[in-house]
């Protein structure tokens, strides 16, 4: 096949759901839906976060990070997949894809790092209560976040750069509903064995390395939970670390499956309804789970309602 970089001139076609049309009007209303809910949500947990002065502290400053990334992460791929859904035209222009491209996996990577900062968070709130203003004292929350963020932005930088200098193929389509590196990789006409190995590294650094640390918190979470003789207080660390265990499932399986499962293993209706478990539905569940499994965050809306009124 012949190869071309004149996709920087036509830009793709997002392929998408556009072979199931039937399909495609329940998705647009289900994801409009799911779209509403996640900027409602998570926007609530940062104005509450911000708002309520007893929600000042290391869990919930990483918690209003989280909210923020899932908004920004969300708003750079929904509207694009709405607009496609809702229409015959599957198009986007190269730049568009360039942005959707460098934000999504920039934000993306920025998560996986922020989720096991939080999970050190519990670990030592859970495990070390008595020195836990100590350790997490605002200076090292801050720069734990600044870490997460330029982590983010450095894989990003260097992942969609490499992606996008590869000459691409004609037909110009995208069998994906979003930008995304391991789909555009495919679309390559040379050999992208470079490519995929830097794809396999930073998959590792930033999927296996953050899980296998949060699974190591946990692991010692569960240790120092069995030692407290007191039903409650059994009760209480359970329920405050149940949640972000909860979005650590969701969030990791669904990218591992993506991201290092081989692509000839997979069929490619499987990638695209599993990108949307990480792109649609763990950012809606976040603030879902954090207000309606926390005492904290049900009282602070009561409180701030109750002044509104």
């Amino acid at each position: 096949m012949q190869w071309t970089n004149d996709s920087t001139l036509r830009g793709f076609i997002l392929v998408g759901f556009s072979d199931r049309p039937q399909l495609e009007l329940v998705l647009f209303g289900v994801i409009l839906f799911l779209y509403l809910m996640t900027l409602f949500g998570n926007s609530t947990i940062i104005l509450v976060s911000f708002l309520d002065s007893k929600l000042h502290n290391p869990m919930y400053f990483f918690l209003s990070h989280l909210s923020f990334l899932d908004l920004c992460f969300t708003s750079s791929i929904i509207p694009q997949l709405l607009v496609n859904l809702g229409s015959s035209d599957k198009s986007i222009t190269y730049g568009g894809c360039v942005v959707q491209l460098y934000v999504s996996l920039a934000l993306g990577s920025t998560e996986c790092v922020l989720l096991a900062v939080m999970s050190y968070d519990r670990y030592v709130a859970v495990c070390r209560p008595l020195h836990y203003a100590f350790v997490m004292h605002p200076r090292l929350c801050y720069i734990l976040a600044f870490m997460a963020w330029l982590s983010g932005l450095a894989t990003t930088l260097i992942q969609s750069t490499l992606t996008l200098q590869l000459p691409f193929c004609r037909h110009r389509q995208v069998d994906h509903f979003f930008c995304e590196v391991p789909v555009l990789i495919k679309l390559a006409c040379v050999d992208t064995t470079f490519n995929q190995a830097e794809l396999f590294v930073a998959s590792v650094l930033f999927l296996v390395v953050p899980l296998s640390l949060i699974l190591m918190s946990y692991g010692h979470i569960a240790q120092a939970v069995l030692k407290i003789k007191s039903a409650f207080g059994r009760r209480k660390a359970f329920g405050t670390c149940s949640s972000h265990l909860i979005v650590v499932i969701i969030f990791y399986g669904t990218i591992i499956f993506m991201y290092l499962q081989p692509a000839k293993s997979r069929s490619k209706d499987q990638g695209k309804f599993v990108s949307l478990f990480y792109t649609v539905v763990t950012p809606m569940l976040n603030p879902l789970i954090y207000t309606l499994r926390n005492k904290d965050v049900k009282a602070a809306l009561k409180k701030i309602l109750g002044k509104a009124s």
